[in-house]
This record gives structure tokens, C-alpha cells and sequence, in this order.
């Protein structure tokens, strides 16, 4: 389901999502304490899903079953 659903759609549902929550947060008098924290705990998936694109690929499982450089010279 999630192949099918633009990223910049679930992005800008996301952020939403997370201005409700700390705009919710704001209106029933919470702490800035809290707020703070609803307002870290939203945005920490985006700062690991950031992190994490920028590396290299991801091996696949043929090429993890079957080394390209076997030691003895054999494909």
C-alpha cells in the first residue's frame, strides 16, 4: 500500500499529523516540556529515515548467498 501513495502526500500527511499533535498539546496547557517532547518524538523518524537513505545500497540476497569474489578465482 505504501508503493502506491506519493511521497510528497504521506510527507505533508505526516508533518501535519505531527502540527495537530503538538498544536493539541499547546491548546490543552500542556508544558513546554511536553510539547518539546511530542514535537521530538515526531520528527525522530524523519531524522533515522534521513540517516539511513544516505548510505550504500543494501546488499541483495543473491549477492549475499553467493559472494562476487570467491577466494579461489570461481564465480
Amino acid at each position: 500500500m505504501v508503493n502506491t501513495v506519493s511521497r510528497p502526500w504521506l510527507l505533508g500527511a505526516w508533518v501535519a499529523t505531527v502540527a495537530v499533535v503538538v498544536g493539541i498539546s499547546l491548546a490543552i496547557g500542556a508544558n513546554v516540556s511536553t510539547t518539546v517532547l511530542l514535537l521530538a518524538l515526531g520528527i525522530a523518524p524523519a531524522v533515522v529515515m534521513a540517516l539511513l537513505s544516505g548510505g550504500a545500497a543494501s546488499p541483495t540476497v543473491a549477492e549475499i548467498l553467493h559472494g562476487v569474489d570467491a577466494k579461489d578465482g570461481r564465480p
